[in-house]
């Protein structure tokens, strides 16, 4: 657990297993995406069930396990499931903590499945198909970006996967959003928790009567939370700039002076990555033309694409492997961008572990069984309206640091988090660009 600086929703459990706000093997987050899709499996086709619950005992074991995840995932990958259904099964990723969680879920299925996932940014060239609020968070605003106009046509069941359902307002909202413009009869929310109360699961049961749906609700882990009292720190004494031991969340970091940044773009080293030629619009006014990866989860994808995302993730993995130097690497994603450089981390060998920058506010605070020891925080080269946090990284932790970057911001734009890296204690990081500024828009600047 830790405290949430949010005056909406105070707490806020920590994953083991998400590669969020703490580093973990990144097979394990894959295999709780995994774990959740054979659970749907079982649910979708119930004369499965024996060869499920077998796959679930390995996951499970693979979950309390980091060394016995690998073989785990590849055990359950190996099944190679699909869905022999009239169409695709659709599943949707909450951003930005479930875009790896939901992707990880569809990539299970060889055939038979889509995958789009939520975003917070604005695509001013792109009309949303669906868009809606998720009331407890510090950002509220969710969107759909779908190349494929069609891509929640049909009546065939619909997948929402979320990291953490406490009272289910958010599925509800999209489930409303979604039955408004594309109706259907069966929806399926898949989270690693479930909190809901009594009250909370009464609220779905009505929406199923008032829009004459079935809600199925899936989740590795059920049970129920009594909230009480609120944290004894002063959110006016935390604005995510000064810090001390205690609470090490700090934009104004020491710079080591051994740290050394080295910058690499892998976009001509790794052009067979498709991209989407569209900017995005960031609420401080900053227009990235910097072009977009196709097959992130962010414009919808479906199982056809996965062998050739598959291939291009493989080779970045081996690119990037001939740059390591260290023993103890951590590989890093970015907001959103988090299942490709989770898929990368996986392929680099033993002694590699992954989680993703966030959005969310923590209180950091030195105590056994908090969930955030530090951090750093840094305003988002995409928006600077924007802070992004880096948790639970020691001084010393890491040989050196990967830090995945989908596209590239302007370069003043990036160095607040190249001064917030430079405050981890890491000799040295590699900064990856998927793809790039124009010479025209960096000025002929390098990081």
């Amino acid at each position: 657990m830790a405290a949430r600086v949010n005056k909406k929703r105070s707490f806020l459990f920590v994953s083991k297993v998400l590669g969020k706000h703490i580093p973990v093997n990144p097979y394990t987050s894959l295999l709780s995406g995994a774990a959740l899709a054979i659970l749907l499996y079982k649910e979708l086709v119930p004369q499965s069930g024996q060869q499920m619950d077998k796959l679930i005992r390995e996951a499970v074991r693979g979950l309390l396990d980091s060394n016995y995840a690998k073989e785990a995932y590849e055990k359950l990958m190996d099944e190679r499931l699909s869905f022999a259904f009239p169409e695709p099964i659709k599943f949707v990723g909450f951003a930005e903590t479930a875009t790896a969680l939901g992707h990880s879920m569809y990539r299970l299925f060889d055939d038979g499945a889509t995958y789009i996932h939520t975003t917070r940014e604005d695509i001013p060239g792109l009309r949303p198909i669906i868009r809606f609020e998720e009331e407890h968070s510090h950002a509220v605003d969710h969107r759909c970006y779908a190349l494929n106009e069609d891509a929640f046509a049909g009546d065939g069941p619909i997948v929402l996967v979320d990291d953490e359902i406490t009272t289910g307002k958010t599925t509800l909202n999209i489930i409303r959003d979604i039955q408004e413009h594309f109706p259907r009869k069966q929806y399926v929310i898949a989270s690693l928790l479930d909190w809901r109360t009594d009250s909370d699961e009464q609220a779905f049961a009505d929406l199923e009567a008032e829009l004459g749906i079935r809600i199925t609700p899936l989740s590795l882990l059920k049970g129920k939370i009594e909230i009480q009292g609120a944290p004894i720190l002063d959110h006016t004494e935390y604005a995510g700039q000064t810090g001390n031991a205690e609470h090490a969340a700090t934009s104004t970091v020491e710079i080591n002076k051994d740290f050394s940044v080295v910058d690499h773009c892998l976009e001509k080293d790794a052009s067979a990555f498709e991209r989407v030629s569209h900017s995005s619009l960031s609420t401080d006014g900053y227009a990235n033309t910097t072009p977009y990866l196709k097959y992130t989860g962010r414009f919808g994808l479906q199982s056809a694409d996965n062998s050739a995302l598959d291939a291009e993730i493989t080779r970045t993995a081996e690119r990037l492997n001939q740059l390591r130097s260290g023993q103890r690497t951590l590989v890093m994603g970015t907001g959103e961008f988090m299942y490709i450089p989770m898929r990368i981390a996986a392929e680099l060998g033993p002694d590699v572990y992954y989680q993703s920058t966030t959005r969310s506010p923590v209180y950091p605070h030195r105590e056994e069984e908090y969930g955030v020891a530090c951090g750093v925080t840094y305003p988002s080269p995409e928006d600077s309206t924007v802070r992004n946090f880096i948790y639970n990284v020691e001084p010393g932790q890491y040989d050196e640091i990967f830090v995945l970057l989908e596209r590239e911001s302007d370069p003043e734009r990036m160095k607040p988090m190249l001064d917030a890296l430079s405050g981890l204690g890491c000799d040295k990081v590699h900064v990856v660009y998927f793809n790039s500024l124009t010479k025209q828009e960096s000025k002929g600047a390098r990081i």
